[in-house]
């Protein structure tokens, strides 16, 4: 589906945003973006709201197997959160400022903390098939060729148009996932490292592979990168997770990486993305004004 470049102006992300808030009750602190195979984390969500994207004005639809394409809020480990099920990507045909609309929607509803999950192929050789990555800091490869989701947002109610992105992934959240994988008996599969975005939807060649891991990246997806950008833009902390899914082949022999089989790994780890996940919300700090009054 082609789109427009246009963007939306502040007045419509502000007209979205108090449609959800006049929809639920809930007033989260922290958002959760489900990768492929990841969207369980949304189900054990409780005393759910849900609102499906096709009923939220000027909202894109998530066409991916593996994203559901709904807004879930409700309680999750005693704090008021709300969780996108089903992201969406550059290779649907959207333009990168769509992709990463929602944050902003997050932000205008009172969104502080982000939580972002992705399936992701290995390019490290040193990781292993179910590694949970830990993002230190990302390479966007849309993002070296000018396609950037702050292109057209110069209204700095949105943030500062050049805001400095040297600590994209909040240092405190990532010492906190350490140490709760630690206490979870995750240690030993827990990695951090570099995330690269390509643009998709076909997966990349040998040779593109090897070049990535040359860059320095350790693990490769086809998103994360512009929704991360537009939350820090906009002053939401951010913490990055991938699951190693697959590996990237590095030699023309090997079998080629399908989108199946991600899925299929995704779900056999997604219980301990979800339980890291639920854990380090519940230590973050309290908030006490998270539920409307009925």
């Amino acid at each position: 589906m082609a789109e427009s470049e246009e963007t939306l102006t502040y007045e419509d992300i502000q007209h979205i945003s108090d449609f959800l808030l006049k929809t639920t009750k809930y007033r989260p602190k922290v958002a959760v973006i489900c990768g492929s195979g990841l969207g369980g984390l949304a189900d054990v969500v409780q005393e759910q709201d849900v609102i499906d994207y096709r009923d939220i004005p000027n909202f894109p639809q998530s066409t991916v197997q593996g994203h559901r394409g709904r807004l879930v809020f409700g309680h999750l480990a005693e704090k008021s959160v709300i969780c996108m099920q089903g992201r969406f990507h550059q290779y649907e045909g959207y333009p990168l400022w769509k992709v990463a609309m929602p944050v902003r929607v997050f932000k205008m509803i009172g969104v502080e903390t982000l939580f972002v999950t992705n399936a992701a192929g290995g390019l490290n050789r040193n990781y292993n098939i179910g590694d949970i990555m830990i993002v230190k800091d990302h390479i966007s490869m849309p993002g070296m060729t000018t396609d950037n989701p702050l292109k057209g947002f110069y209204d700095e109610r949105f943030g500062k148009p050049s805001s400095p992105v040297t600590e994209l992934y909040d240092r405190g959240l990532r010492e906190l996932a350490r140490r709760v994988a630690g206490d979870l008996g995750l240690g030993e599969a827990v990695r951090e490292g570099v995330l690269v975005q390509v643009g998709g939807p076909s997966f990349d060649t040998v040779s593109v592979f090897n070049m990535l891991r040359r860059l320095g990246a350790d693990c490769v997806g086809m998103s994360s990168a512009p929704e991360v950008t537009v939350a820090r833009h906009c002053g939401i902390r951010v913490l990055g997770l991938s699951l190693v899914t697959d590996m990237a082949p590095m030699e023309s022999d090997l079998p080629p990486t399908n989108h199946q089989e991600i899925l299929q790994t995704a779900k056999t780890r997604a219980v301990d993305v979800q339980n890291l996940v639920c854990e380090m919300i519940s230590q973050l700090p309290n908030n006490n004004d998270s539920v409307q009054p009925s």
